[in-house]
C-alpha cells in the first residue's frame, strides 16, 4: 500500500460521507489492511487531513501567462478551477479553508504552498512588488474562500419541485422568524454560482488593476508627500 493509495481512498470515503465520518478503522477497512499500517503514511488522523487536502489542492494547476495573454484571464481561469474542484469535493472544502490555519506557513505540506507560490510568481511578472502581490493574493484567495463557502451553502434540496420554497426546504423556517428568507426563495432559487463568481471577480481585479509596481510606487509617493 503507497500513500498515494491512502490519500485517494481517503478523499474517496470524505466525498461519499464527510469528513466526519473518516476514521483510521473505518480506512483500513476500506483498503483491506490493518488501520495500525496507516500510520506509516500518516502520524496521526490530522496529519491524514493534511495529506488529504495536499491532494485535491495537488489537482490545481495555476497557468502562466501566455504571450499576449493578461495577468487578469489567468486569475480567472485559476479561480475557475478552484471552483470546480470545490463542487467536485464539497465536503473538503471546509478543510481548505480551516486546515492551512492549523500550521505554521513554513511546515504546512508543500502541496498547499505551490498555489500560492505560483500565484505570487503571476502576479509579480504582471508588475505587482512583493508586497503588493501578497496584498493582491489574499483579497483574491479570500474572495475565492468566500465564494465557493457561500455557493455550497446554496445548494437545492429538490432539484425536480417546481415550487421554490418546497426546492429550497425553506419551508422547514418558522414563518415569523424567518420572513425575508422564505420571501426570497425565487431569488435563491435563480442563484448561478458560475455567474456569480464572474461578477465578483469583476469586482476584485477592478480593484486590484492599479496595484502594478508603478502605480504603488506612486501612491506611496504621494503619501509620503501628504505626510510633510
Amino acid at each position: 500500500m503507497s500513500r498515494a493509495e491512502m490519500l485517494t481512498t481517503a478523499l474517496a470515503l470524505i466525498d461519499a460521507d464527510g469528513v466526519e465520518a473518516l476514521s483510521m478503522r473505518r480506512l483500513g477497512k476500506a483498503l483491506g489492511r490493518d488501520p495500525m499500517r496507516l500510520y506509516r503514511h500518516a502520524s496521526s488522523k490530522e496529519a491524514l487531513l493534511d495529506g488529504v487536502v495536499d491532494l485535491v489542492l495537488s489537482e490545481l494547476t495555476v497557468p502562466a501567462v501566455p504571450e499576449g495573454d493578461d495577468w487578469e484571464n489567468a486569475l480567472r481561469r485559476t479561480a475557475h478551477a478552484f471552483r470546480a474542484l470545490a463542487l467536485a469535493h464539497p465536503h473538503v472544502v471546509p478543510l481548505l479553508v480551516t486546515r492551512p490555519l492549523a500550521t505554521p506557513l513554513a511546515m504546512r505540506p508543500l502541496g498547499t504552498l505551490r498555489p500560492l507560490e505560483a500565484l505570487l510568481d503571476l502576479l509579480i511578472g504582471a508588475g505587482f512588488d512583493g508586497r503588493g502581490a501578497l496584498h493582491a493574493y489574499r483579497l483574491y484567495m479570500g474572495f475565492l474562500y468566500g465564494h465557493v463557502l457561500n455557493e455550497l451553502q446554496e445548494r437545492v434540496q429538490d432539484p425536480d419541485e417546481s415550487d421554490d420554497l418546497l426546492r429550497l426546504g425553506l419551508y422547514r423556517l418558522p414563518v415569523r422568524e424567518f420572513p425575508r428568507l422564505r420571501a426570497l426563495a425565487g431569488e435563491l432559487a435563480a442563484y448561478d454560482g458560475e455567474r456569480e463568481l464572474d461578477e465578483g471577480l469583476d469586482i476584485v481585479l477592478a480593484g486590484l488593476r492599479p496595484r502594478g509596481r508603478s502605480d504603488v510606487q506612486a501612491c506611496e509617493g504621494r503619501a509620503r508627500d501628504a505626510t510633510k
